[in-house]
C-alpha cells in the first residue's frame, strides 16, 4: 500500500531560519521551469553525453513510433512513455538541463507565434477565466493536500508541496527549504505531469472531436522562411529567455522566449512560427526530460508515487471538469477547452497538447501562464500563514 512511504524530517530549523533559506533559495533559482528536466538531487552522473544521446535516441524512436500509429500528440507522448519506461527499467539515461532549455526556447517562440494582432480583442474577455482559475487552484490544492495526508501519509509539509497545482521546481525548492522531501515532492510532480499530458489527448479525442492530424510532424512552417523572419525568431530564442534570467522569472527560458515572440507577432513584425521539424525535435526532447526525471530511482518507489500521483491526478482532474462544466455557459467556451486551459501537466506539455490537438494555443498559454504565477507567488506565503497547523 502507499502508506508504506516514509515520514520525513518535519522541521528542521525554526521558521525565521526557514524562511531566510526560502529567500535565498527563491532568489537564486527562480528561473527554473514548471517543466525543469533534473530537479532531483544530484548524484554523481558519469558519461553525460552517451547519456543524453541515449535518451535522445529512445525518445526520437517513441516518438517515430507514436507518430507512425498515429496517435495524439505523438513526438511529445512517444517520447516521454519509452524513456520512463526505459527509466524505471533502470537504463542508465539522463537529460542536461542546457539541451532541454534550447528546444524549450524554441517551443516559447512557437507559443508566441500564436499572439496575432487580432487576439487583443479577445483578452478582456478571459478575465472570468483567469478568476475562475484562481479559485480553481485553491480548491484543487485543499483536495489533494488531504488525499495526501490521509491516503498516501506524506508527512504535512511534503504533501503541501505536492498538491500544488504546478510550479515542479519552485515547489521542489521551497518544500526542501521548509523541511519537506525534496525527492518526494519532486517525483509525485513528475508523475502528476506525465499523467495529466497522456490522459488530455484522449479526453479530447472522445469528448471534443479531436483526430491527430495526417503526416508525421506538427503543424508549422518550412525552413524556406525570409531572412529576416529567421533573424527574429532567433532573437525571440536568445535574448528572450536572457532576460526572463536576469529577471529571476520562472520557467525563464520558455517564459522569455514566448514574450518577445507574442511581442514582435503582436505588433505585427511577424507572421511566421518555427519549422515542423525543430516543433517535432523539441517535443522530443520536452518529453524526454519528462521521462528522465524517473531514471535513477527504485522501481518500487517511482510504481508507489506514480500510484499515489495518479489519484492525485484524478483529483485535479475531475476538479478542472467540475469547473470548466460551470463557467462554459458564463464564458461561452467549451467546458473542455477550459479543462485544457486548467489542467495542470506543465506550461510547455500542456501548450504542445494544444497546439497538437488544434485548440487556442493563445488561451491555453496565457491561463497557464497565471497558473504558475499564482502558484509560484501564493502558495509559498500560504504556507507560511497556514503552517502553525501543520
Amino acid at each position: 500500500m502507499l502508506g508504506v512511504l516514509p515520514r520525513h524530517a518535519r522541521k528542521r530549523s525554526a521558521p525565521a531560519e526557514a524562511n531566510h533559506e526560502l529567500s535565498d533559495i527563491q532568489a537564486s533559482n527562480a528561473s527554473e521551469s514548471d517543466s525543469a528536466t533534473d530537479p532531483l538531487p544530484e548524484k554523481k552522473k558519469p558519461n553525460g553525453l552517451p547519456r543524453a544521446l541515449l535518451a535522445l535516441a529512445i525518445g526520437s524512436a517513441g516518438g517515430f513510433l507514436f507518430a507512425y500509429l498515429r496517435l495524439p500528440l505523438p513526438w511529445m507522448m512517444g517520447a516521454m512513455i519509452a524513456t520512463t519506461i526505459c527509466s524505471i527499467a533502470g537504463v542508465n539515461i539522463g537529460l542536461p538541463s542546457k539541451v532541454r532549455m534550447a528546444m524549450v526556447a524554441i517551443l516559447g517562440v512557437m507559443l508566441g507565434s500564436a499572439f496575432s494582432p487580432s487576439l487583443l480583442d479577445h483578452i478582456g474577455k478571459w478575465a472570468i477565466s483567469v478568476t475562475g482559475l484562481l479559485v480553481y487552484g485553491i480548491v484543487a490544492l485543499f483536495l489533494v493536500l488531504l488525499f495526501l495526508r490521509r491516503y498516501a501519509r506524506y508527512d504535512p509539509v511534503t504533501a503541501y508541496f505536492s498538491s500544488s497545482p504546478g510550479g515542479l521546481n519552485e515547489m521542489v525548492i521551497v518544500g526542501k527549504a521548509m523541511g519537506g522531501d525534496e525527492r518526494i515532492i519532486a517525483l509525485t510532480h513528475a508523475s502528476r505531469i506525465l499523467i495529466v499530458v497522456m490522459i488530455i489527448p484522449f479526453m479530447f479525442r472522445m469528448f471534443g472531436g479531436y483526430h491527430p492530424q495526417p503526416g508525421m510532424l506538427p503543424a508549422g512552417s518550412g525552413f524556406d522562411l525570409p531572412a529576416h523572419e529567421w533573424a527574429l525568431m532567433v532573437g525571440c530564442a536568445v535574448i528572450g529567455p536572457v532576460i526572463a534570467m536576469r529577471l529571476k522569472l520562472p520557467a525563464a527560458p520558455l517564459l522569455g522566449a514566448m514574450v518577445l515572440s507574442m511581442a514582435v507577432h503582436l505588433t505585427g513584425l511577424s507572421k511566421s512560427a518555427p519549422p515542423s521539424m525543430l516543433i517535432a525535435a523539441a517535443q522530443v526532447v520536452l518529453g524526454t526530460g519528462v521521462g528522465c526525471r524517473f531514471a535513477g530511482t527504485a522501481v518500487s518507489e517511482v510504481l508507489k508515487i506514480i500510484r499515489t500521483s495518479f489519484g492525485a491526478s484524478v483529483i485535479l482532474l475531475v476538479t478542472a471538469v467540475g469547473a470548466g462544466f460551470l463557467l462554459q455557459d458564463i464564458t461561452g467556451l467549451p467546458w473542455y477547452v477550459l479543462v485544457l486551459a486548467y489542467a495542470p501537466g506543465g506550461l510547455a506539455e500542456m501548450s504542445m497538447v494544444a497546439l497538437g490537438i488544434g485548440q487556442d494555443v493563445a488561451f491555453v498559454a496565457t491561463h497557464h501562464l497565471f497558473r504558475i504565477a499564482f502558484i509560484v507567488i501564493l502558495a509559498p506565503l500560504a504556507f507560511r500563514l497556514i503552517r502553525r497547523w501543520f
